[in-house]
């Protein structure tokens, strides 16, 4: 990564978080709502019966609502488990397992782990990011989890960014290791960004 590019990383993940933490509780429960039926519609859309989701943090785009009630309608929700390596493990979501709060205060639940291949067997992957531009660039949070996932799968299913509406902007600094995505979900809409989604 050349210094400026990581430059400009940072500086626009600190602008993000910064918009992020000024988010009243109001405009975060007036989300919710809508990203659910976002994702759900996807969801439907890809007739997908298997899906990775992330357990959101207090300042992403809630997608609790989401996982809960695809759990109840009987699709399989991987969730992540971050490892040393990089990789992600993953587990299937289970509405009585206990949620921990794993490194850099990222939610995680405790259940039976399965390891980094398991997500290659979802119809749809539901990911985090910090902002998405027109072309599919993703930028994250500068941990490369995502990242490494994505560039290591042998088969990969369609890839949603899930990100407030303000950070789905025209373009993202990215360097080679860095991973597109095949859309977007936002609390109020979907766009599909290659011939994948």
């Amino acid at each position: 990564m050349t210094p400026d590019v990581d430059h400009a990383k940072r500086a626009l993940r600190a602008e993000l978080r910064e918009r992020r933490q000024l988010l009243s509780e109001r405009q975060r429960d007036q989300t919710t709502a809508g990203l659910t039926a976002q994702l759900d519609a996807l969801v439907a859309a890809h007739g997908a019966q298997s899906v990775s989701c992330f357990l959101s943090t207090l300042t992403e785009p809630d997608t609790r609502q989401f996982i809960v009630g695809a759990t109840a309608r009987g699709i399989r929700v991987l969730l992540p488990i971050m490892r040393a390596d990089g990789l992600l493990d993953w587990a299937v979501h289970d509405s009585g397992a206990e949620i921990v709060e794993a490194a850099m205060g990222v939610p995680e639940p405790v259940a039976e782990v399965l390891g980094p291949i398991a997500v290659g067997e979802v119809d749809l992957m539901l990911i985090p990011a910090a902002a998405v531009d027109r072309t599919g660039m993703r930028l994250g949070w500068g941990r490369g989890y995502f990242d490494k996932t994505l560039g290591s799968m042998e088969r990969r299913p369609p890839v949603y960014a899930v990100v407030f509406d303000s950070e789905f902007v025209d373009e993202v600094p990215s360097d080679a290791h860095d991973e597109r995505v095949n859309g977007v979900v936002t609390p109020t809409r979907t766009v599909g960004l290659s011939p994948q989604s």
